[in-house]
C-alpha cells in the first residue's frame, strides 16, 4: 500500500492544488480577525453559525476536500492506468486505503492550520477552544474525504457534483431544514466541536455529541465500503 500512498500524494500535491487550498484556507482566518477587531464583535454563538459553520465547515473545508479527493482516482482514470492497480492480485480495499490517507494528508493540514488559527483568534487566544475547533475540522476533512473519494470513482463529473452537494445539501439545506442537518458533515463537525470543548460550547448542541460520533463513524464507513465495492465492480478501462 505504501507505493500507492506515495504516489498520491505527488498527483494530488500539485502546484496549483495547493496554491488554491492555501487560498481557500486563509479565508476564514482573515473573517474572524476582522469580526473581532471591531466593535461589538458577535457572540459565541454568532461567531460559530457564520464562520465555523458557515464558512469553514460548510464551504472552505469541503471545497478543499473536494479539489483534493476527486482526484485521488483521476489520474489513473483518464489516462487509462487504473487496470495496473486493479490487475495486482492485492485485495480492493488496499487500494482503496492509500488512495484516501493520501487525500487526507494533503488537505488536512490545511484545514486544521485554518481551524486552529481562526479558532485561537476568534476565542481570545483560547488554546483549548482553538484545539477543539481544530480537532472537529480533521474530523469533517475525513469525513468528506470518504464522501468525495466515492464521487470521484463514480462520475468524471466529480466536480460539478460535488459543488452541487456543498451549495445545495450543505450549504442550503442543512442551513434551513433541521432534519437535514442529522444527515450533514457540516453538523456533525460542529457537534464534534461542541464534545471536544463544552465548557466554551455549552449547551449549543443541535443534537448530541454521541450521535455525531456514531454518525460519523457509519458515514466514515459507510462511503469507505461504497468505493471498495465500486472498484469491485466497475469496468475498468
Amino acid at each position: 500500500m505504501l507505493p500507492i500512498f506515495v504516489l498520491t500524494l505527488r498527483q494530488l500535491s500539485g502546484k496549483w492544488r495547493l496554491s488554491i487550498t492555501s487560498l481557500l484556507a486563509v479565508l476564514p482566518v482573515a473573517i474572524a480577525i476582522l469580526m473581532v477587531s471591531f466593535e461589538g464583535a458577535p457572540t459565541v454563538r454568532e461567531f460559530e453559525r457564520t464562520v465555523l459553520s458557515g464558512i469553514l465547515a460548510g464551504a472552505i473545508s469541503p471545497l478543499v476536500v473536494l479539489a483534493i479527493a476527486s482526484a485521488a482516482f483521476a489520474n489513473e482514470i483518464e489516462d487509462s492506468t487504473l487496470a495496473n492497480l486493479t490487475l495486482a492480485p492485492i485485495p480492493r480495499w488496499q487500494i482503496v486505503v492509500p488512495k484516501l490517507l493520501a487525500a487526507i494528508c494533503v488537505s488536512g493540514p490545511f484545514i486544521a492550520a485554518s481551524a486552529f488559527l481562526t479558532g485561537y483568534f476568534a476565542y481570545s487566544v483560547d488554546i483549548r477552544a482553538a484545539l477543539a475547533v481544530t480537532g472537529a475540522a480533521i474530523v469533517g476533512v475525513a469525513l468528506y474525504s470518504s464522501a468525495f473519494v466515492w464521487l470521484g470513482l463514480m462520475t468524471t463529473r466529480a466536480i460539478g457534483y460535488g459543488l452541487l452537494y456543498i451549495v445545495l445539501w450543505e450549504g442550503f439545506f442543512s442551513g434551513f431544514v433541521t432534519g437535514v442537518r442529522l444527515f450533514s458533515v457540516r453538523y456533525y463537525s460542529i457537534a464534534w466541536t461542541h464534545g471536544f470543548d463544552v465548557r466554551r460550547f455549552a449547551g449549543f448542541d443541535d443534537f448530541g455529541f454521541g450521535f455525531a460520533v456514531a454518525a460519523s463513524v457509519v458515514a466514515f464507513g459507510g462511503f469507505f465500503l461504497l468505493s471498495v465495492r465500486r472498484l469491485c465492480r466497475m469496468d475498468v478501462p
